[in-house]
């Protein structure tokens, strides 16, 4: 199955510009290095789910106008072969950080939830970086095992576990051992 892959950097980029802002303006709005801001919009690192959910909140649009989404009908049908996916890379040489995600609800409008399919795969770059943002997560496990570092609690995942959590608790998700793992997880993001 062949998706059809977004370069996060530039929407964010014409957001900031349209907008009239600066590189240390955003930065001072997410908490964010102007260097961070830099490399995500040169496509340089992609930012995560949690990062993009951030930015979306402080530039006052929706994750979706991240993603290229327009505007569209009050309802949405993503055919298997239609999901936008996005990789998750450290550099233009493909360094991974784990995991892509695939969008399910492009171009509903008024969105308040943010549904993707997400492969975790064995990282390249191991971090212990959690991310923390406002709203809420919902994750299921459809294949594989997922680890879940939340707080200070960590566990494991199998096919047919979920985890609801708010996520203004630090975070991490990941493949547990070496195996490619699969979920869905939907995001509320609450608009500013």
């Amino acid at each position: 199955m062949e998706f059809q892959e977004f370069r996060v950097g530039e929407r964010i980029k014409t957001i900031r510009e349209n907008k009239g802002l600066s590189l240390k303006e955003v930065a001072d709005l997410t908490g964010f290095s102007t260097a961070l801001l830099s490399q995500m919009e040169n496509h340089l690192v992609s930012p995560s789910l949690g990062t993009m959910i951030k930015l979306a909140n402080s530039l006052e649009v929706r994750v979706g106008d991240l993603l290229g989404e327009t505007q569209g009908e009050p309802f949405t049908i993503v055919r298997k072969d239609e999901r936008k996916s996005v990789s998750r890379f450290a550099s233009k040489e493909g360094v991974k950080y784990g995991y892509f995600y695939e969008s399910l609800g492009f171009d509903k409008k008024d969105r308040h939830m943010e549904p993707f399919i997400v492969t975790l795969e064995p990282a390249t770059v191991k971090t212990s970086k959690t991310s923390a943002h406002e709203g809420e997560e919902f994750i299921f496990v459809l294949e594989g095992e997922m680890e879940v570092i939340l707080g200070d609690h960590t566990d494991v995942l199998s096919p047919g576990d979920s985890i609801y959590y708010d996520s203004t608790i630090p975070h991490r998700v990941q493949c547990h051992q070496d195996k490619i793992t699969r979920i869905l997880a939907v995001l509320y993001a609450p608009s500013k």
